[in-house]
């Protein structure tokens, strides 16, 4: 039996919840630019084009941070999103289906895990691992390979892009196990009646028809790693220049925060924050509506499955 009231009420209160996403969200964005907007005024150019980070000159140079930010988000990106898709198609398709749950729990697990942690281990396990083990092994490439030179600190891009590679995993894993396994079951076993191998099933009837929601797995695991703050400050060294290899410190946009928001004592300083903030949200943003477009233009151009 329906009740009018009842479902007038129901209505109202999921408008409100609709509603209240995109007002936090404009209300998040006017509080930032409003704060940044004395740095816009005077250090527009400085914030866009500068590599020179001076508080006390009060020249804010912006671009070393938001290269570091897009560099290690991107290459723990590279790192993480095989790793995931393995993962994924292990607890679908591959592995034996007594192992599918614990090894998805266990993955999952990762995420539960604070990023304090991930930067604790990073100090005390991986980073002096790359400094004494990895790095001089790599260095002798650095002759023909740029990506390797450089003297072996330790804290570099290579240690942050890492530490976010696995925290970003179970992210994109999680994703993609789920996509992979709406993927209607009568799709594998006709691939597999046309004769088809396990791999080739997988290769040809399930990912091409997963892809659109494995490319925004892939985009949920950018945008977590873009926001990371705590874990990357504590192991990608904090210099305020371009890294011209993986083995060079640098900087990213939310470490920068969260290093000098705590200290920041004239206004100029704070604004330009606020104004880095801004940036960072300007990317974010970007990144989740180009994600957006992807999925969507990939949903709406699927190509038919060769076996079917």
């Amino acid at each position: 039996m329906q009740s009018p009231l009842g479902d007038r009420l129901y209505r109202t209160i999921t408008t409100v919840c609709a509603a209240a996403i995109p007002f936090v969200l404009v209300l998040l964005t006017a509080v930032v630019v409003r704060a940044a907007w004395p740095a816009l005024a005077l250090h527009a150019g400085d914030l866009a084009f500068g590599r020179t980070w001076d508080v006390p000159h009060e020249r804010f140079g912006a671009v070393p941070a938001v290269v570091g930010t897009l560099l290690s988000s991107l290459i723990a990106l590279a790192i993480a999103t095989p790793l995931a898709l393995g993962v994924a198609i292990f607890t679908v398709d591959i592995g034996p289906r007594r192992l599918h749950e614990p090894v998805a729990f266990l993955v999952n697990l990762l995420a539960a895990i604070p990023s304090v942690v991930y930067g604790l281990w990073g100090v005390f396990v991986l980073v002096p691992m790359l400094r004494n083990t990895i790095m001089p092994a790599l260095l002798p490439f650095g002759a023909v390979m740029p990506l390797f030179r450089g003297p072996a600190y330790g804290p570099s891009l290579l240690a942050a892009s890492l530490v976010l590679a696995i925290m970003i995993l179970p992210y994109i894993a999680s994703v993609s196990r789920e996509v992979l396994r709406a993927v209607p079951q009568t799709q594998r076993e006709a691939a597999l009646a046309l004769g088809a191998t396990r791999w080739e099933v997988v290769r040809d009837a399930v990912l091409p028809a997963a892809r659109s929601g494995l490319i925004g797995g892939v985009m949920l695991g950018l945008g977590r790693a873009l926001g990371e703050t705590l874990a990357v400050a504590m192991v990608i060294g904090n210099r305020h220049a371009i890294p011209d290899s993986l083995f060079d410190p640098a900087y990213t946009m939310a470490s920068l925060l969260a290093n000098e928001f705590a200290e920041a004592s004239s206004d100029a300083h704070l604004s330009a924050l606020m104004a880095v903030a801004a940036l960072l949200l300007l990317i974010t943003l970007l990144v989740n509506l180009l994600a957006r477009w992807l999925v969507q233009r990939v949903a709406t151009g699927l190509p038919g499955s060769r076996w079917t």
